[in-house]
């Protein structure tokens, strides 16, 4: 969502060839690229179409799309890496280095087939093992990791497919696989190649990245900059004075986190989603919400509208279920069922017979920010007739307060996968299951919302009637940029300059014959 009124430029868009300049030659055992190739050339535009830009990211943190979880150097990512699929704002998702995939009729199997014009940034091909090897690593590292639990195996194919087995069945699994691919070869690497538009180099005089004038794929990227410096960040505030004062002309900040630096200059302003789901939940073995009927109340005890914009600055969407605002999955008439009403969470703890008891709010403290919004919290359920007291607890001892359910309700943070998957926290043995809400029944709701969308408003209905999560917002990043300078950025989740290359989803599923499904 833009956050200000932009002056609007003509961009004019650097349209590359697909494949013109590519280097392969054909040989006998298949592609080779030409050992001439010395990386990418670029066509200097004319001074009308040139784009100037600066960037900034740490050179001490990793590059490595797998194990990087910086969200300063993972602005960069888009630019230099492309997934089988993107997804934009809203979710909805679109083909990039993927040409077609097929789906089995029981939803559990996929097989996906890149594009064989597609070239890594030294003139490579972009093959089936690179695909099976970055997504592995994907699997196994912390920022995808959650996305691909229930994935019994990655496999490459005799056929070159890239197929893809599931536990249960997934409607839309493409949602998933915005997952950068790098070489096979480069997984543990610090600093791998990617095929987007741009290749990051560095020499003795400073850090680049360089767009490529062989670039495998056309597409609308705003950016269009030959050259992107880039300034080595050392710190937060560092950051922030080189966009201030400086030639820095786009950062991507975190209003949610402790050492967020407040930006005071000329600009103009988006969010970017980051999946970060801020919740309450429960313990039944409470003595106030056992009650069915107080967890259900919670909901209305909550102004998420004045938590959203006292102590997030703007960036964070309020919601009333346990799904981003932004995606298709929330149902606006659903949620309106459940919004703060102070009058009606009153009545309720009146009609219980709760006025007056005392409850432990449990909430990490290691997050200063969070810890704020716990006592905001405690004062809005106190102002409903409880006594709350706030009980701070970090690390190891977090934890053990959670297992051992010594608290009422407690104030937890998870990043939820694009799918809003919610199975974690139903399942018996789910990573987020505390305070006794496993219930065979919604964690089975919770595999049907996967199997069809259509079936979200049923788990969502069901988690709010009994009251198992009270939903607050989900977070979002701030993208600053210089006034006039990028006036249609359009950011998406972990995707700072998200772009179309103009793939459709319906031409590149295949349906598949009864034949392929035996097999």
């Amino acid at each position: 969502m833009k956050r200000s009124i932009a002056i609007f430029l003509l961009l004019a868009v650097l349209l590359a060839g697909c494949g013109s300049d590519d280097p392969y030659i054909p040989s006998g055992d298949g592609l080779t690229w030409d050992e001439d190739y010395t990386g990418p050339v670029v066509t200097q535009p004319s001074e009308e179409e040139a784009q100037s830009l600066t960037l900034t990211y740490y050179p001490d943190i990793s590059m490595n799309p797998y194990t990087c979880t910086d969200y300063t150097n993972r602005a960069l990512f888009s630019l230099i890496y492309q997934g089988l699929f993107s997804t934009d704002r809203n979710y909805h998702v679109e083909p990039v280095l993927c040409s077609r995939y097929t789906m089995s009729d029981s939803m559990t199997t996929y097989t996906f087939y890149i594009d064989d014009k597609a070239s890594f940034s030294d003139g490579t091909r972009l093959r089936p093992e690179d695909v099976v090897a970055s997504l592995q690593a994907a699997k196994n590292n912390r920022f995808y990791g959650s996305r691909f639990s229930k994935a019994n195996s990655i496999s490459l194919q005799e056929d070159g497919g890239i197929r893809i087995e599931m536990n249960t069945a997934y409607e839309n699994l493409p949602l998933l696989l915005d997952v950068p691919i790098v070489k096979e070869s480069q997984v543990e690497e610090d600093y791998p190649l990617g095929t987007g538009p741009y290749v990051l180099s560095t020499n003795a005089m400073g850090s680049q990245l360089t767009r490529r004038s062989n670039w495998w794929c056309s597409s609308n990227l705003i950016i269009t900059a030959p050259f992107i410096r880039l300034i080595h960040a050392d710190s937060i505030n560092h950051i922030r004075d080189e966009f201030q004062f400086g030639d820095l002309n786009l950062v991507q900040a975190d209003p949610g986190s402790d050492n967020y630096a407040d930006y005071r200059c000329d600009y103009e302003l988006w969010d970017s989603e980051n999946g970060i789901f801020l919740f309450l939940s429960t313990n039944r073995n409470s003595s106030v919400f056992s009650s069915a009927q107080m967890r259900k109340a919670l909901t209305y005890a909550i102004d998420r509208d004045l938590l959203t914009k006292e102590y997030y600055r703007g960036f964070a969407r309020s919601a009333t279920l346990p799904a981003s605002p932004q995606c298709p999955y929330y149902n606006t008439t659903l949620a309106a069922r459940y919004e703060y009403d102070a009058k009606a969470f009153a009545a309720a703890v009146t009609d219980a017979g709760m006025k007056d008891r005392e409850v432990v709010l449990l909430v990490n403290n290691e997050d200063s920010l969070r810890l704020r919004v716990a006592k905001a919290i405690a004062e809005m359920l106190e102002s409903g007739g409880l006594l709350v007291t706030v009980k701070e607890s970090s690390g190891n001892d977090y934890y053990y307060h959670l297992s051992q359910g010594n608290y009422d309700l407690y104030l937890g943070q998870t990043k939820l996968s694009p799918n809003m998957d919610l199975s974690h926290f139903f399942s018996t043995s789910g990573n987020l299951n505390y305070g006794g809400i496993a219930d065979i029944t919604v964690y089975t709701l919770a595999q049907q919302a996967l199997e069809n969308h259509g079936n979200y408003y049923t788990l969502h209905q069901a988690i709010m009637e009994d009251g198992l999560l009270c939903p607050v917002l989900f977070r979002s990043y701030a993208v600053y940029a210089t006034r006039g300078l990028l006036t249609e950025l359009t950011p998406s989740r972990d995707n700072v300059f998200y772009y179309s290359i103009g793939k459709a989803m319906e031409q590149a599923y295949v349906r598949e014959t009864p034949q392929q499904t035996e097999e």
